[in-house]
């Protein structure tokens, strides 16, 4: 193992002990694939997956892609519950500076799509694969999503992307569905507790429409 690695396994150990859920636990520096990459949505969808990850000994940073958001505005106030909610958790965060442009570009062929449709499942495909990259370049091994804890979207289609974008990066895709016993419900306490930001709409500027 690298002496570089020491500093990053300090500051994980930190942040582990700090997390109320963690003190006095033994720390155990794991492999690259218990260093995962969750990828972020939104901020309330991750209170639960951040919580069972940790108790499954993943050394976890949230990953938040934010280009489909819009405005700007709405992008900051996103950006800004997700770091809250990373620092709550004791676990990483990396959020991706803003590129809306770049995000309409990619999906412009789609936007008369509803809600739902081939503009959404392409959507969590580059948000997936910004994760997935980003995982590579900071040498995590593992990447999930909180996609799977909406009661509207399908985790089979989800996690098929995921499984996917991984394996044609080299990564292990953890598959959950969080929704599972109760986790949509649990998110939605947790993030009123904490008082985190819920937004209305889905993000992009085509379901604004939709408000």
């Amino acid at each position: 193992m690298m002496l570089t690695e020491m500093p990053q396994r300090k500051l994980w150990q930190k942040k582990r002990q700090q997390n109320s859920r963690y003190k006095g636990a033994p720390f155990k520096y794991m492999d690259d694939k218990k260093r995962l990459i969750l990828h972020i949505c939104c901020a309330p969808d991750a209170t639960v997956p951040a919580d069972l990850l940790l108790d499954e000994g993943y050394r976890t940073e949230g990953f938040f892609y934010g280009g489909n958001i819009h405005p700007e505005e709405e992008f900051q106030k996103r950006a800004a519950a997700v770091a809250f909610l990373c620092q709550t958790k004791g676990i990483g965060c990396h959020v991706m500076p803003y590129d809306p442009e770049k995000w309409i570009g990619e999906t412009k062929a789609f936007a008369s799509e509803p809600e739902g449709g081939k503009r959404c499942l392409l959507c969590f495909e580059l948000q997936l694969k910004a994760a997935a990259e980003y995982a590579v370049r900071c040498g995590a091994g593992s990447l999930t999503t909180t996609l799977t804890i909406s009661p509207h979207k399908d985790p089979s289609v989800i996690n098929g992307i995921g499984e996917k974008i991984c394996s044609e990066h080299g990564l292990v895709w953890i598959s959950k569905i969080w929704r599972k016993n109760n986790g949509f419900k649990r998110s939605v306490d947790e993030s009123r507790k904490l008082g985190l930001y819920r937004q209305d709409y889905c993000g992009c500027i085509y379901s604004i429409r939709n408000r």
